[in-house]
């Protein structure tokens, strides 16, 4: 769900298999009143497919529209959707319409009522996950007669691509594997926050310096990843598995020397 300021009453109840009910339109009183003084940490994919949409690279979609977080709380750093500077505090995708962005809108906002609590198996397992719904004050979307159980809710809000995603980053955020020296901690939170958010930039990395030099890439994968952000941050996930806790995601050619820390 959207991180909000907490201004209004919160109610959060755990979701089991009755589902819930609840419908968002336009006609109803309190359309977009959810969309202002948001909190809203952005994942890569969040940042993926807003980028894409704005037709932006992701260093300027950063500047323009999100500032970096550094709570000693988080390991790494991460991005949060910048709100307007209006006295509401909107968002800044918002018009009297609605959304600018929907179809492309965050996972947060898609799941939203509901919020989910994912833990990571170990040895590759899908994500444990759990369902609450949140109910603000002000919304009234709750009067409805419209039931959802929370698998139709996902289906019906195209949220399964963004958990996909977003799933495999939170195992590298969440990972309880340390960084090893720390002479490189520097330039891992760098590296960590170019392939999570700064895609683009991620993207001149691999292609302008030795990496596919260094690593084992099927040229296929190469080519691939030149066109298709989906695919070239799904590598990135790999790539950060390696170069900050040393997974063996990335095979090294053979005939490489040993990986200097300019490539960690």
């Amino acid at each position: 769900m959207p991180e909000t300021d907490l201004s209004s009453d919160l109610e959060v109840k755990p979701l089991g298999a009755e589902g819930f009910c609840f419908h968002c339109h336009p006609e109803i009183a309190c359309f977009t009143k959810c969309c202002a003084k948001l909190r809203l940490i952005l994942t890569p994919y969040d940042v993926l497919r807003l980028k894409n949409r704005l037709g932006l690279r992701s260093d300027l979609f950063l500047e323009l529209f999100t500032e970096t977080v550094f709570d000693p709380g988080n390991r790494f750093a991460l991005v949060r959707l910048k709100m307007d500077g209006n006295p509401d505090q909107t968002c800044p995708f918002l018009a009297k319409t609605g959304c600018t962005v929907y179809s492309d809108r965050p996972a947060a906002c898609r799941l939203y009522p509901l919020g989910r609590a994912a833990t990571s198996l170990r040895k590759g397992g899908d994500a444990r996950e759990k369902f609450f719904v949140v109910r603000e004050s002000h919304c009234l979307g709750f009067e409805t007669d419209r039931g959802w159980t929370v698998q139709e809710w996902l289906g019906h809000e195209g949220i399964r691509e963004y958990n996909s995603m977003n799933d495999q980053w939170l195992g590298i955020v969440t990972s309880d594997k340390g960084l090893g020296d720390h002479r490189d901690l520097a330039k891992k939170h760098q590296m960590f926050f170019m392939a999570s958010y700064n895609l683009d930039r991620f993207r001149d990395f691999i292609f302008g310096t030795k990496f596919f030099e260094v690593f084992d890439v099927p040229q296929s994968l190469i080519r691939q990843m030149a066109e298709d952000d989906t695919a070239l941050m799904t590598f990135g996930f790999r790539w950060l598995r390696f170069s900050l806790y040393g997974d063996q995601s990335l095979p090294v050619q053979a005939c490489s020397p040993p990986t200097p820390r300019s490539q960690l």
